[in-house]
């Protein structure tokens, strides 16, 4: 089939264009570039796709509408996987019009040009930041998330309503995957995998926030990828579910995490086993817009698609240490 990826130059995008490459499809990536982390990462990321069968690049932000528009008249994709956000909770308190830029005036193009070339399914990321201060654990896709803690938060949670919104209006089939704090090789240097990583190996001081009295259900790349690939095959409405359980849109939620949160010191040590190297902690307050903990209940992904991610923390982080090195060098 013939997909497009936005956001293709980023962490999540990269590893599922190569994924969808391998088996076979047509992939065009978008990516608009810009330098919120480190631009050489992205290129380097871009290099290696254009090396693979199948794969198109085209450099486009997806908040230019007129340029969306050209893009989905001339390519008329059967799946769109729109992985392209403004990411970062920390980011969103100093730059808020980068967030309704790119992850609300950008899902409008995105949205818009699924319904006037009719696209088979819309697979878009969400966030388990959408659960904001949830004290209910772990985190299920029924839960009450009208409380978002910060602005990007707030951004995802629109998404999901603007998704149902175009779902209910022209059943546009769409799915929204809620991601818990992805990990592995080619990620983010804004996260603290990366981060914590990086300081430890150049003998730095790490922040540890509130105290390490956090917990994150930190999830592997390819689990990830695993489960947009399985989604993506699934448009809704189901054929085998039941009449009863369908709802007025062809529209869909499901969480991808591990679904077993880790401690952030517990994190950090297996950051020390993987390296060989302790790290130097500074305990800091908990910052705003951060929440204290994150839980994913991945049941109905299960019983939607028989997989249930898997790769545990130890495996994950010296996967990750493995490239990390190799990458930069060190």
């Amino acid at each position: 089939m013939k997909f497009l990826v936005t956001g293709a130059a980023g962490f999540i995008g990269y590893h599922c264009a190569v994924r969808l490459c391998q088996a076979g499809h047509d992939v065009v990536g978008i990516d608009n570039l810009n330098d919120y982390y480190s631009v050489e990462l992205k290129q380097a990321r871009l290099q290696r796709l254009r090396d693979m069968p199948g794969f198109a690049f085209v450099a486009l932000d997806i908040a230019d509408r007129e340029g969306m528009q050209t893009l989905f008249r001339s390519h008329r994709f059967e799946r769109v996987i729109h992985l392209a956000a403004q990411a970062g909770v920390r980011y969103s308190l100093d730059n808020p019009y980068a967030y309704a830029d790119a992850n609300l005036v950008g899902f409008l193009n995105v949205l818009e040009g699924c319904r006037q070339e009719a696209v088979g399914h819309l697979v878009y990321a969400s966030s388990s930041s959408v659960y904001g201060m949830n004290a209910k654990v772990p985190f299920a896709v029924g839960d009450a998330v009208d409380q978002p803690v910060s602005l990007y938060a707030a951004s995802k949670r629109a998404n999901e309503v603007m998704a149902h919104s175009y779902a209910h209006l022209y059943r546009i089939p769409t799915t929204g995957l809620r991601f818990f704090t992805v990990y592995g090789p080619w990620g983010r240097p804004d996260m603290a995998p990366f981060k914590f990583t990086k300081a430890i190996l150049e003998g730095r001081p790490i922040d540890v926030y509130n105290g390490g009295d956090m917990s994150r259900d930190f999830t592997y790349i390819d689990d990830v990828v695993e489960g947009v690939i399985r989604i993506q095959d699934c448009p809704p409405p189901y054929a085998d579910e039941p009449e009863s359980a369908r709802l007025d849109a062809p529209a869909r939620l499901f969480n991808i995490g591990l679904g077993a949160p880790v401690n952030l010191l517990d994190f950090v040590g297996c950051i020390e086993a993987a390296t060989g190297m302790q790290a130097i902690k500074q305990m800091k307050p908990m910052q705003p817009g951060d929440v204290p903990r994150t839980w994913a209940d991945v049941e109905t992904l299960a019983q939607r698609t028989g997989f249930r991610p898997a790769t545990t923390l130890a495996q994950g982080v010296a996967s990750f240490v493995s490239w990390y090195r190799d990458f930069y060098g060190v």
